[in-house]
Parts: structure tokens; sequence; C-alpha cells
């Protein structure tokens, strides 16, 4: 799943991809991937792309009517399986809808434009069409975003204050801090050698800034990383930067110790043993003691 870096990657992209241009169509391909119906999809024809936003995990492409209309925000969620092509040309016949991962395409005044497809069978990718992005609600619910100036070692105490959660789960809610997901919840956790079952509530004062640390640096350098790279590479840039996540049975960058794995219902996560739990893999989640 496309997290921060990717997704704030993918905006600068856009930006200097599609600011300032029309667009002529937008076409939905899937009956589910539109969530909105007023104001229609059509209302973005003739539109110019004045601003390219970020929400947490959302893209929100903003347009304004050549004829003085309201704004309007395009808010995109690529969910697990989704993603951005951009597109020099089109066919010139459309794409006749419900066949293979094209979700939506969105053609401007250029010939240019770009295509939202996700592949499997789970069909999760999200489009909003709304006047003011708070009328999304998983935008309305986000907590703060880590990689605002706001966000500093004293806010991101206040916001663990009283959680009894693990640390995993605590940083994956995007109603606590926006934008991380499982993949860069298990590299802040390698970066800051916390064990993802450890209570927030155990964590000391000091281990609270290592925490903070780990996390803006983490994200930091992966957008680093993915700076300038084109949207069709970013997710093969996203899995080389990776320490821990998806590399099960590899061995720790840091110690050489193998990379272990929890697995739950619909995901995993990874982590090294002698960098993050004292050298004691972890079992099963259900079944494994809180490591502190």
């Amino acid at each position: 799943m496309p997290e921060v870096p990717e997704v704030e990657a993918l905006r600068e992209f856009l930006d200097g991809h599609l600011v300032g241009k029309e667009i002529v169509r937008v076409l939905p391909l899937t009956v589910n991937v539109l969530k909105t119906y007023d104001p229609p999809l059509s209302a973005l024809e003739g539109a110019t792309v004045t601003a390219i936003a970020r929400h947490g995990k959302y893209l929100d492409i903003v347009a304004a009517g050549a004829d003085g209309g309201a704004e309007l925000h395009l808010a995109v969620h690529l969910a697990r399986a989704g993603w951005l092509r951009w597109k020099d040309s089109f066919p010139p016949q459309p794409p006749r809808p419900g066949k293979g991962p094209l979700a939506l395409r969105v053609v401007l005044a250029g010939g240019d434009g770009f295509d939202l497809t996700e592949a499997g069978t789970t069909k999760r990718l999200a489009v909003h069409l709304v006047r003011d992005p708070a009328e999304v609600p998983g935008i309305e619910r986000l907590g703060p975003d880590p990689l605002d100036d706001s966000f500093d070692r004293d806010a991101f105490a206040r916001l663990l204050a009283g959680e009894r959660r693990q640390i995993k789960g605590a940083l994956r809610d995007q109603r606590l801090i926006a934008g991380i997901g499982n993949a860069y919840s298990d590299e802040i956790l390698h970066a800051a050698k916390m064990s993802p079952f450890k209570p927030v509530k155990n964590l000391s004062e000091d281990e609270i800034t290592l925490l903070y640390e780990a996390l803006r640096s983490t994200l930091r350098e992966a957008i680093e990383r993915s700076r300038g790279v084109a949207a069709g590479r970013l997710k093969a840039e996203k899995k080389s930067g990776l320490r821990v996540h998806g590399r099960t049975g590899e061995a720790c960058p840091v110690c050489g110790d193998t990379i272990r794995e929890v697995s739950f219902s619909d995901s995993s996560l990874q982590y090294c043993p002698t960098c993050q739990t004292g050298g004691k893999p972890l079992a099963d989640r259900r079944l494994s003691r809180l490591l502190k």
C-alpha cells in the first residue's frame, strides 16, 4: 500500500505534470471506484488543475472551472493494490468498463493524463469528487501529518499519552497519525530498535524521543529516495529501500540476524530479533507475551 513517502512523491510528480492543465474527460471504469455522486464527474470536464495536495495517504487534485465555478477536489485513496500510471497519450478508443485493472481514466486537453489501476479481486481503491476535502470521511478523521512542521517531539508525546495499545497498532492508526502503514511502521520500529508488541504505555521519555526521531528520519529518507522518480517506478523504489519489511528470511542489514515474520489474517509484520526483541523470536501474536 502506498504510504506517506510514495503519496508525497506522487504529489510532487503530479504537481509538475498536472497543474495548469485542462481536464477534458474523466472516465470511471469500475462500478465501485467512485464513492460520491454530487457533484458528478462531468463537472471536472473543462476545469483546470490548480494544485495537488496530500492528506495522509490521500491525493487531492484541486481544479477550478473556466467559468469561475466552485473549486473541486478529486480525492484519491489508492488502498492496498491501487496505483496511478501516467500516460503521454491514450488509444483513440476508450477502454471497456470492467476489463482488467483499470479503475478510472483522466484525459487532459493535450492528450496526456493518467489511469488509476487496481490489481487483484478485492477492490478498495476509492475516488471522491467533493467541494471540500473534509467531506471525505477518511480525510475528516485523519490525525496530524508526521511531516508537518508542527509535528514535533512534544506533539508526538501528547498523541501517545493514554494509549494502551502496542506500538505497531498505534503507528498504523490513521486517526492518531496520518499516512503511516504496515511497511513504514516496521521500518520505524526497526530504526528505533523496539519490539512491535511493546505497549505504548511502557515507553519512557527517552524511548518516546527515540521513536519520534526514528519516525521522522525514516519517512524523510524514504521521500528523498523517491524524489524525482517517475510515477511508474515508485513502487519498486519503495521496496528497494526497505530494510526489514517484506524481507522475511533475509539478513538484517544492521546486525546480520535473520529477519522474522509474524502473520495475521490479512497482513504480516517483519522485524529483527537481535535489533528489536533482545534476540527472542516472536510467536504468533495471539500467543505471544508482550515484550518490553
